[in-house]
């Protein structure tokens, strides 16, 4: 039966749903219920549930779904009211920021208010999130790695919605919430100060980026290719090494020259994840605060090509 399973074959064994750890742990805002899907048991665990929210969960989804329902009511008044309209014109409606004669005061609902307003409960909603994956972390004497990688996430986001528009002294400096407008918004930010591929926090998120997709395609390539053999069950690998193990290290040895253990790879893949938002978030609080025009910022330390 081994031989046939691969990414298409996944066998999905399924039983009593697990509930979870229950010793020394807070079950009262546990779900007492968990089901099955096979359609997600292609990809990952099948069993949806239990879920726990918790106070932070429930204050996040609160102001989350707050957040989600005026910007979707900017929307549909935008359309008119009118369905038609409102589904042909989605991916180009926007909750625009307030304009730059407003500064940092709080502009009329029309005018941008309603976009300042729906931003406090996103804040709310996200930092409520990240608190959440702490408690729980604690809660099951976990490390706080997850944690700290969303932190990472949450920073790009400051950056860009809150830190970066206080220094530069306008809410018009942070993006609309809009498909197409968000896209426009950073074409028309990197033209404005000078191609933002001159910057190099800029190029090395991008470094991180396409460097952690790599890592993450490594490493599920290498255990789905071992998966016959046990190198799925990763912590076991770690404590009692068997063929699984010494035959991926065997092959990136070959293929590379040297192999990450099965602890290092989710190192080497964490950092890189993480880096990304970081260098990014970085290179835009720069932007506009440090850096004008970075065409002319790399022309000046001599990798742009002088005019």
């Amino acid at each position: 039966m081994a031989e046939y399973q691969n990414i298409f074959t996944q066998v999905q064994v399924q039983g009593q749903p697990e509930m979870g750890m229950i010793e020394n742990a807070d079950v009262t805002e546990r779900t007492k219920s968990a089901w099955f899907s096979v359609l997600l048991g292609w990809v990952g665990n099948a069993q949806i549930g239990p879920f726990y929210l918790g106070g932070f969960g429930v204050v996040s989804l609160a102001t989350g779904a707050i957040w989600f329902l005026m910007v979707g009511a900017s929307y549909w008044a935008q359309a008119g009211y009118n369905p038609g309209v409102f589904m042909r014109d989605l991916f180009w409606l926007s909750l625009e920021p307030p304009a730059p004669e407003y500064g940092l005061s709080m502009p009329p609902l029309k005018e941008g208010g309603m976009w300042l307003i729906a931003s406090f409960f996103l804040l709310v909603s996200v930092m409520s999130w990240w608190a959440r994956s702490y408690v729980l972390a604690q809660q099951q004497k976990m490390g706080k790695h997850v944690f700290w990688a969303f932190g990472a996430a949450i920073w790009l986001f400051l950056v860009l919605g809150l830190i970066r528009p206080v220094l530069m002294g306008s809410w018009s400096e942070a993006v609309p919430y809009g498909i197409f407008t968000h896209l426009d918004w950073t074409m028309n930010f990197s033209v404005l100060y000078g191609n933002l591929f001159y910057n190099p926090f800029h190029a090395l998120s991008i470094v991180f980026l396409y460097g952690s997709t790599l890592l993450f395609a490594m490493h599920g390539a290498t255990i789905l290719a071992v998966s016959r053999y046990g190198g799925d069950r990763e912590l076991e690998q770690i404590a009692d090494r068997g063929t699984a193990s010494e035959r991926a290290a065997l092959f990136w040895r070959w293929t590379m020259g040297f192999n990450a253990t099965m602890e290092g790879i989710h190192r080497w893949a964490w950092w890189f994840a993480i880096l990304c938002p970081i260098t990014g978030g970085i290179g835009i609080l720069l932007t506009g605060t440090v850096v004008d025009n970075w065409y002319v910022w790399a022309q000046n330390h001599g990798y742009a090509p002088l005019d």
